[in-house]
């Protein structure tokens, strides 16, 4: 099974009609596609912080029913602590909605697709796809 985690970013690109989502579009096609909880998270906050209309929320939802939504477990906490620890041990600073992201894709044992590379550098042993930085 050829899956993939897409990132926030990739995954908010392909909702706005954004021109940079063309790029991913080979990246996402014919794959499971997984979104961390935290994922889902983030783009909630953006429809209340925006003060999204309720037709705008239901077309995001709508979308976001084509992913894998990867919940919160004991596996993925200790991989989201060996994300945060590994990348301060050797330097980097990594945000700790990225840290969530970082260890679904890696509880997994699947890529990353992001257009965000450098927020995952400190990340040991995650497989990153991008078309971005």
């Amino acid at each position: 099974m050829n899956r993939v985690v897409v990132d926030t970013d990739v995954v908010s690109f392909h909702f706005k009609n954004h021109p940079i989502a063309d790029r991913y579009d080979s990246e996402l096609a014919n794959r499971v596609l997984y979104i961390s909880f935290m994922t889902m998270a983030e783009v909630e906050r953006w429809s209340l912080q925006s003060h999204w209309s309720n037709q705008r929320v239901e077309r995001l939802r709508t979308y976001l029913r084509r992913f894998t939504v990867v919940d919160s477990s004991p596996d993925l906490c200790r991989k989201w602590a060996e994300a945060m620890v590994a990348s301060q041990s050797v330097g980097r600073r990594i945000e700790s909605a990225d840290a969530w992201i970082a260890a679904t894709a890696l509880l997994y044992k699947v890529p990353l697709v992001t257009h965000n590379r450098n927020d995952y550098l400190g990340v040991p042993g995650l497989k990153v796809i991008t078309q971005g930085e």
